[in-house]
């Protein structure tokens, strides 16, 4: 394998569940050490994606590069345990009659004892779980019984992690707490991971890249902040962020003319006259009580430091915008407005 090639490479994948396609054309490469993750709705083919990555499903077509070489595709289907993966199941298929320490250490059997010992007990303090090697998994918290298997799963020191929604069981602020911890393990092991999520924030908070899929497809896989801030489909500017698509016509010096005034976007030059449409995130707007737009509130939803609210401009084009929460304004009021957007983002109207 040379140096420079990634770690796994996903070449032209698809495959069928019944006979239908869940997966159609998925294109996409993950260096050592390097963590992504797959985001999309249900139904999207995200997971399906990943089993065949594992080996857990056959694909129709297409080839999984792992390590430079194939191990599905071209007539080749390595089984699961000769691809030397970890895998994090969603409903984390911890073993019932095994304590802790056993179900770390289940892959780790043609290890000398002591090895395997100071491996399970090196993992159990990096996943915080001293003290709890004895339990068995019924006696353990959601989010412990979370921790043991990712230490399961890192326990034979795969080079990939493969982990499929296994945050999504706990609530908000234990799923962000274990998000970070096992961020901060695998970094620290220099373990590549590709995480399966329909959460954006869990997405962008894990990955250095991320793939966006929909029907299939991938519909963009860039950094969290590209696809944020410059996102390639309507529909990754829909799914990913929230906001909203304002119509507009381009003009001759190439600005775009919108409910919110000239916008000239940042991307490539568009004709003039084009009927576009603009992104218009929750966060492009600022309160300005001498700004030169007037709106008036519609509805508040309070969300602590921030304030998301639905405004009505002169025109009766409702948009969202995102205050801090100290400006208080009660539905029925009006408020000023300025434009705060560094990029101006436009697709072709369809």
């Amino acid at each position: 394998m040379r140096a420079d090639a990634p770690l796994l490479a996903v070449d032209s994948l698809a495959c069928r569940i019944g006979g239908a396609p869940v997966v159609d054309g998925v294109d996409f490469a993950l260096a050592r050490g390097e963590l992504a993750a797959l985001l999309g709705p249900s139904g999207c083919g995200k997971t399906t994606t990943l089993r065949a990555i594992a080996g857990f499903h056959r694909p129709q077509s297409g080839r999984v590069v792992l390590r430079g070489a194939v191990v599905a595709g071209d007539g080749i289907d390595l089984a699961p345990e000769r691809r030397a993966i970890g895998f994090v199941f969603q409903d984390l298929a911890l073993f019932p009659h095994l304590d802790v320490a056993g179900n770390v250490g289940f892959g780790l059997r043609a290890l000398p004892r002591d090895e395997r010992a100071a491996r399970v007990a090196d993992l159990l303090a990096r996943l915080e779980l001293d003290g709890l090697a004895t339990r068995r998994p019924h006696e353990l918290s959601g989010g412990q019984q979370q921790r043991v298997a990712v230490a399961r799963a890192l326990a034979p020191r795969p080079d990939l992690l493969l982990l499929d929604e296994p945050f999504s069981s706990l609530d908000a602020r234990l799923r962000v707490r274990l998000r970070e911890a096992v961020r901060d393990v695998l970094r620290a092991l220099g373990v590549a991971a590709l995480l399966v999520t329909h959460d954006q924030d869990e997405a962008f908070a894990f990955a250095d890249r991320v793939g966006v899929m929909h029907a299939g497809r991938i519909a963009q896989w860039d950094t969290p902040y590209a696809i944020y801030h410059r996102p390639a489909t309507p529909f990754v500017a829909g799914f990913v962020g929230g906001g909203r698509l304002l119509p507009g016509t381009v003009r001759t010096d190439g600005a775009i003319d919108t409910v919110l005034g000239p916008l000239r976007p940042t991307g490539a030059a568009l004709p003039p006259g084009a009927a576009v449409r603009v992104l218009l995130r929750p966060d492009d707007l600022r309160p300005d009580a001498a700004g030169p737009l007037r709106a008036r509130v519609v509805d508040a939803a309070f969300r602590g430091a921030e304030t998301l609210y639905r405004l009505r401009l002169a025109d009766g084009t409702e948009v969202e915008a995102l205050f801090p929460s100290h400006h208080a304004h009660a539905p029925g009021t009006e408020v000023g407005l300025r434009t705060d957007l560094e990029h101006v983002v436009a697709f072709a109207a369809e």
